[in-house]
């Protein structure tokens, strides 16, 4: 392993240490959640995984899924994204990884950033769209402004049809698919992001990377 390998890890460690302080949390009321803009309700029947769901890894014999519910703009989430990233190089082969949205209130562009990736998903993207939205997070994340034309830049980047992309991050559906994933996230108990589930049972988020690792390498040899 490289040294500059080892020093991005045990920045990872680190980060992933004082996630917690960064996530974000459903601390409103229902009358606030809906002025906060998820005026979503609970799913009647919540599953884990979807068929829709974006998968990050698919394992021809998947040994556990794990799924984050997760918001482009949170901190929390970027913090645990390079640790998630080295899980995914370490483990893609025996689990499979989901990453599931849950924009959440009190984030300007958060919702935005959600519909960029499922837009940036219907045209085959959604993973390079899902890096581009994490590396350059300390870029746009916690503006009071709209994001958007950051973010067709980065549809530009990706070499995506603009014509297509824009129809798309306009489209009612896309919008619902993002609101789908919330309803499920409700219903299973989500409460703020990132949160985490192993076969379909939310876990405490690991301090670290190193607790990550070991929260895995117990459920594969049970």
């Amino acid at each position: 392993m490289s040294k500059l390998k080892k020093q991005l890890i045990a920045a990872a460690v680190l980060l992933a240490g004082f996630a917690a302080a960064f996530g974000s949390y459903l601390l409103f009321s229902p009358e606030e959640r809906r002025s906060s803009g998820l005026d979503v309700k609970p799913a009647a029947e919540a599953l884990p995984v979807r068929e829709s769901s974006h998968r990050l890894s698919e394992p021809k014999k998947s040994e556990l899924t794990i799924v984050e519910f997760l918001d482009f703009e949170c901190e929390g989430c970027g913090a645990y994204y390079p640790v998630v990233e080295q899980l995914r190089e370490e483990y893609g082969d025996r689990v499979t990884f989901v990453a599931r949205y849950f924009p959440m209130p009190g984030h300007r562009n958060g919702e935005l950033a959600a519909r960029t990736a499922e837009a940036a998903a219907r045209q085959g993207k959604f993973e390079e769209m899902y890096n581009k939205l994490f590396t350059t997070q300390k870029e746009w994340g916690e503006a009071q402004e709209s994001k958007e034309s950051v973010f067709r830049g980065f549809a530009k980047d990706l070499g995506l049809d603009m014509t297509r992309f824009d129809a798309d991050l306009a489209d009612p559906n896309v919008a619902a698919r993002i609101q789908a994933d919330q309803r499920d996230g409700l219903a299973l108990g989500v409460q703020g992001t990132p949160s985490f589930l192993f076969d379909g049972e939310r876990i405490t988020n690991p301090s670290s990377y190193k607790a990550f690792k070991a929260l895995i390498d117990a459920k594969l040899s049970d």
